[in-house]
């Protein structure tokens, strides 16, 4: 294997194509000399020193990720086989489509995530180079290779199920902070296990357990402000749903990703992250969930009559039913989830209809149907259904509301709840009573001890 130092990920690629250093090097030089560059004729030493970090110039990259493309039969960029601009390969939050680069980088970002305590050190994916990764995430094949090691066993797998469904239960309970170093850590034990090997009979079971494994690293990450590590979580995330052969799955994480864009304000590379996430998605649960969210940044643009298309096909699919075989990673998705989309879609979008159903009915919906274990969540529902009765004009039922809810949010640990409580504060705002200014006191109490980011 190459050095620390050297391109491993070209010497896979590589390994896969089954080429000689030689015959490389020889296709190298046909296409050069096609394309009108004489002077290029690489030799096998050449693909060598390539391969132990050398860099070619221009044009050559480009040349020798078209002569693999060819050989493995998918296309691959320059980028893919480790021929970038130089800079840190970690900042990327697009996976080489290979099995044993693609976990190293996962082990590397668990391993920076791990030892640089609080510091998010990672960049934020927006704009377009987001909304191109998601595309090209979700359309991508992964390739193997064989490896006669093996990371894993049955009672392994099963093991690893059972955990992470743990998590997922506190996560839905108590919130991330609490739990989110114990499951980056389960998640780097992961990517060394995979680089050792998963057997063939498995591969589906080992790759969708990571897949829902990544899925809560990147959303307790999220919950804690970690927001550009989740966003490296949830893209490996993608990458081991299609490992696992459940694309639907990739579409899940992807709405999660647009979850995070709605929450940092970012309107429109949600909506793009959601249109890749329509265009691929396939079971009515998840077609259901991505219309509800899509409705929901419209309804946060003002489009209300496009908030309303949406919202109202996702009702039409909840109406149908998801049949018997909905996953367990999107059954979270129900009447009472699209309940909390319509009220925050209520919320954003009063004042533009005079018919519209207040927000405050749509959270009262979602507190009624919630299921058990959803702590979180509720917590959210109840902060938003006092904020919901301020705006309405509702003081003293909203003073009410917001001390219940209070008294639950200290059990949560999310900046998800936060972010509630600040909407809490300024819905507030015009209201001068003793009830109201005991709720500001204690909402901004709670605020304070509960930041809504980890600062870099």
């Amino acid at each position: 294997m190459a050095s620390r130092s050297g391109n491993l990920h070209l010497e896979l690629w590589i390994a896969a194509a089954g080429l000689s250093h030689r015959e490389i090097a020889r296709r190298i030089a046909a296409a050069a000399k096609a394309r009108g560059h004489r002077q290029i004729a690489p030799d096998a030493t050449r693909i060598r020193r390539w391969i132990d970090g050398e860099r070619p110039r221009s044009p050559v990259p480009a040349l020798l990720a078209e002569t693999l493309s060819e050989a493995v039969g998918q296309p691959l960029t320059p980028g893919d086989i480790g021929l970038t601009a130089p800079g840190p390969v970690l900042d990327g939050i697009q996976l080489p489509l290979l099995t044993e680069a693609a976990v190293q980088t996962l082990a590397g970002w668990t391993q920076m995530d791990l030892f640089m305590h609080r510091r998010d050190t990672l960049k934020l994916a927006v704009g377009a180079p987001l909304i191109l990764a998601a595309e090209r995430m979700l359309g991508g094949a992964a390739r193997a290779l064989n490896n006669d090691r093996k990371g894993f066993d049955g009672d392994t797998v099963t093991a690893l199920e059972e955990v992470t469904a743990f998590f997922t239960k506190a996560d839905a309970s108590k919130g991330g902070g609490l739990y989110r170093s114990a499951i980056v850590a389960q998640l780097a034990e992961v990517a060394r296990r995979i680089q050792e090997g998963v057997p063939a009979s498995l591969r589906p079971r080992v790759f969708t357990a990571t897949a829902d494994l990544s899925a809560l690293a990147g959303w307790v990450s999220h919950d804690c402000g970690r927001y550009p590590t989740a966003q490296r979580y949830w893209s490996y995330g993608v990458y081991a749903a299609g490992e696992a052969g459940q694309p639907d799955r990739g579409v899940e994480i992807v709405t999660r990703m647009s979850h995070q864009m709605i929450y940092l304000g970012r309107l429109q590379d949600a909506l793009g992250l959601l249109r890749v996430a329509a265009a691929k998605a396939q079971t009515p649960a998840v077609r259901a969930l991505v219309a509800s969210q899509t409705g929901r940044v419209h309804a946060a643009l003002g489009n209300e009559r496009q908030a309303e298309q949406h919202l109202g096909d996702a009702d039409e699919l909840l109406a149908n039913g998801f049949g018997d075989d909905v996953f367990e990673w999107v059954a979270y998705f129900d009447a009472a989830e699209h309940a909390g989309a319509r009220a925050v879609s209520a919320r954003d979008l009063a004042g533009l209809s005079s018919s519209r159903r207040p927000a405050s009915a749509h959270f009262e919906d979602a507190l009624r149907l919630r299921k058990p274990g959803f702590d979180r969540v509720c917590v959210m529902d109840r902060v938003g259904l006092a904020a919901a009765l301020f705006d309405e004009g509702e003081a003293e039922r909203g003073a009410e509301a917001a001390q219940r809810a209070l008294d639950d949010v200290a059990r949560v640990d999310s900046t998800l709840v936060t972010s509630r409580l600040n909407i809490l504060l300024d819905a507030a705002r015009p209201y001068e009573t003793p009830a109201v200014d005991d709720v500001r006191t204690r909402a901004r109490d709670l605020a304070a001890a509960r930041p809504t980011t980890i600062a870099a």
